[in-house]
């Protein structure tokens, strides 16, 4: 399977089952949502923003289908001026590149840096689907099972309304 191998050691180890859809390299959404045809599940958006400073992370999570203007979510996440974070810090703090961001990363965070909002209206999803690590294949778990996971990796986050 595509993907790395830490994210299904952590899913086995959880006994979460997963779907899962492997396909050409998708770095964005557009290009993902001609492979997810027989993927049921709502799928995610992951954004990964710095603070002014850099001092501090954030990983953004909500359906795919809407988009979020970043002074609009400035003003909601209030935590300041935001910024798209670097490849370089992707992968000090995600173990991520590009294009493959997803909550998964999270396996790879040891010092629970980054800090992540999920928009509250995933919560009426039945499956959530992320890449897992990779953007070559995408995952989709139940919701219960992506609460366990989040609660076992260990990094802060929180349920808001993004729209």
């Amino acid at each position: 399977m595509v993907g790395q191998e830490k994210v299904y050691t952590v899913l086995r180890e959880l006994g979460i089952e997963f779907d899962y859809v492997e396909h050409p390299e998708a770095p964005t959404i557009e290009i993902a949502k001609k492979y997810w045809t027989n993927l049921d599940s709502t799928h995610c958006k992951n954004l990964f923003f710095r603070n002014h400073k850099g001092n501090r992370h954030y990983l953004v999570v909500f359906d795919c289908d809407h988009d979020l203007a970043i002074h609009d979510l400035e003003k909601m996440l209030k935590q300041g001026k935001l910024s798209f974070a670097s490849e370089a810090r992707m992968e000090k703090y995600l173990g991520l590149r590009s294009g493959s961001v997803s909550p998964f990363g999270l396996v790879n965070d040891e010092e629970h840096h980054v800090y992540v909002f999920l928009d509250k209206n995933l919560l009426k999803a039945k499956k959530l689907s992320f890449h897992p690590n990779d953007n070559r294949a995408s995952l989709a778990i139940k919701l219960d099972d992506f609460i366990r996971y989040m609660d076992w990796v260990g990094n802060g986050y929180e349920w808001i309304e993004l729209y």
